[in-house]
């Protein structure tokens, strides 16, 4: 069997996370309040929902999982913070948000690293993707899985056959310098807006472009506002779960062990069920005969990709060149 070196550091901070862990009396249940943006209704949400179904029945009294869906309690951003104080316990949000914590999740931003699916789960199975689930240890914040939304495709209200076809159309994007240098390199812009604002923009023409999963393309109803979609697969769509790392660390080892297992069991389903909802809306969007589909030829998606390869080199050493090239191995 391979074995995997943890870097120093990362050892020194979970092993700081043990002494530093709170104490729980024995006989005290465990609460874990898991916050997240989604619907109940989405693959995240359910995810959540199996979650505490699971706990529950395999755990009883000893853990309790209280879940807060639709940002009842925080967004994403507030949430990281809340979770760093340990006012809630678990989150999930997209790799996007974890910037300000660590560089290395910028990887999952670059465009046309990953050939499909298939890769990022490769990848994420690898040691280096294991990783990186500890990369923001000594932030308080360590990672538990990776749970998929999708592959990305980009929708406008022109035909995006070849990379020039989006110049100078506004894209909306979440808040990442490597989604907006993605645009640049197409001489595209970009404004960031929150999910719940994308469709309103699209509506005004505040913005003519987009990038998004098929569920979150049919979910929002943006066949409505965005009469083409190309099936670019040029991103994915992730999200950590994770947890305080204090918190985490803290929970008696029997019952964490217990809990790791539940959360594979989980992953796979949560993954699986991402993977059926992807094609269940792109059926929706293409049975509604408001949005053309274009398919790109392999010669049309290559140069989409060397259009777009120069973000790689801008963002190489804050990634880290090692790292890149571990997740092209992965195609």
């Amino acid at each position: 069997m391979k074995r995997v070196y943890l870097p120093l550091i990362i050892l020194c901070s979970v092993f700081t996370t043990l002494l530093s862990a709170p104490v729980r009396a024995a006989d005290e249940p465990i609460v874990i309040r898991f916050s997240h943006v989604s619907s109940e209704s989405s693959p995240k949400g359910k995810g959540a929902l199996l979650l505490q179904q699971l706990v529950k029945e395999r755990l009883g009294d000893q853990v309790s999982i209280e879940i807060h869906p639709a940002a009842e309690l925080y967004n994403d951003t507030d949430g990281l913070e809340a979770l760093r104080r340990n006012d809630i316990q678990m989150l999930a949000p997209s790799l996007a948000k974890f910037r300000a914590y660590t560089p290395k999740l910028q990887i999952f931003d670059l465009p046309f690293l990953f050939d499909d699916l298939a890769a990022v789960d490769k990848f994420q199975g690898r040691a280096k993707g294991k990783k990186l689930l500890l990369s923001m240890v000594e932030k308080d914040i360590v990672g538990l899985a990776y749970w998929h939304n999708g592959m990305k495709q980009l929708s406008a209200t022109r035909p995006l056959n070849e990379p020039a076809d989006a110049a100078g159309l506004t894209f909306r994007i979440q808040d990442s310098a490597v989604l907006k240098s993605q645009f640049k390199a197409l001489t595209a812009n970009t404004e960031v807006l929150a999910y719940a604002d994308m469709f309103d923009a699209l509506a005004s023409g505040q913005v003519q472009g987009a990038e998004n999963p098929w569920t979150n393309f049919d979910s929002k109803n943006l066949q409505q506002v965005q009469p083409y979609i190309t099936e670019t697969n040029h991103g994915v769509l992730d999200y950590m779960l994770v947890t305080n790392s204090r918190f985490w660390y803290g929970i008696p080892h029997h019952i964490r062990y217990e809990l790791e297992n539940i959360i594979t069991e989980v992953t796979y389903a949560v993954n699986k069920a991402a993977a059926e909802e992807n094609e269940r809306h792109r059926n929706n969007v293409l049975a509604s005969g408001k949005t053309r589909l274009i398919t790109l030829t392999a010669e049309q998606r290559e140069a989409w990709r060397q259009r777009m390869q120069p973000v790689w080199q801008e963002f190489s050493e804050q990634i880290g060149e090692r790292l890149i090239h571990s997740a092209q191995a992965a195609n």
